[in-house]
């Protein structure tokens, strides 16, 4: 019952969310909806059911809501690398819904993000999704998980810190340099790569086939 009455509030809220996300500096996606990081953070308890629909409902608004914001104001970085390694999240958690026997959500993402005013704006939104990202996977990490759901959660928790480090250096102005960065790599595991660049890098390690590149910036 909580949750329905939390659902059907949420949906009133998308609806002033949708009206005012025109002239907010800073309303991060989904907010208030119940749906992602924002319901993650409204449960203290959780199944591994919740864990996971929360999780990739999370991955799926940051994908619109960058996509959103690229088609507004052309495609720009960090934004144009971060929606290709919330894809490879994605890609991440959807066996795990195979292997528990939960079904992957279908909503229409795009109406649960709102056009930030500015690049500004966006960049603002994006440090404060990321952090709330990682408020959500640290949570979900006191909980007692199985191996494989463990090993995923802290992949996608160590890249969304490397997602908020992006969207932080264009909050400060931070746009440029040449040293040396490191980054963790996303496949089945985690791996670890060198890459030279400004505001990041090509990250480069060995990998087996099956595992994928989580670009960061």
């Amino acid at each position: 019952m909580r949750k329905q009455i939390r659902k059907i509030t949420g949906k009133l809220l998308v609806a002033g969310l949708l009206i005012t996300g025109l002239t907010t500096s800073a309303t991060v996606y989904a907010a208030n909806t119940g749906t992602g990081a924002a319901g993650a953070s409204a449960d203290t308890e959780y199944s591994l059911e919740e864990m996971l629909v929360y999780a990739i409902e999370d991955e799926y608004l940051a994908q619109a809501e960058y996509d959103v914001i690229m088609d507004t104001y052309g495609i720009q970085k960090p934004f144009s690398n971060i929606i290709k390694a919330e894809a490879t999240h994605i890609s991440l958690l959807e066996p795990l819904f195979e292997e528990y026997g939960v079904s992957v959500p279908a909503k229409d993402w795009e109406s649960l993000v709102a056009l930030p005013e500015s690049l500004d704006s966006a960049y603002a939104i994006g440090v404060e999704a990321e952090e709330k990202n990682i408020a959500m996977y640290e949570s979900f990490l006191k909980e007692n998980l199985p191996d494989d759901v463990r090993e995923v959660f802290e992949a996608l928790m160590n890249a969304s810190e490397k997602h908020l480090a992006a969207f932080q250096r264009q909050v400060d102005g931070v746009t440029g340099g040449g040293q040396n960065g490191k980054g963790n790599g996303l496949g089945n595991g985690i791996q670890t790569g060198k890459g030279n660049g400004g505001t990041g890098g090509n990250g480069q390690g060995n990998r087996n086939a099956s595992q994928n590149n989580c670009i960061v910036e």
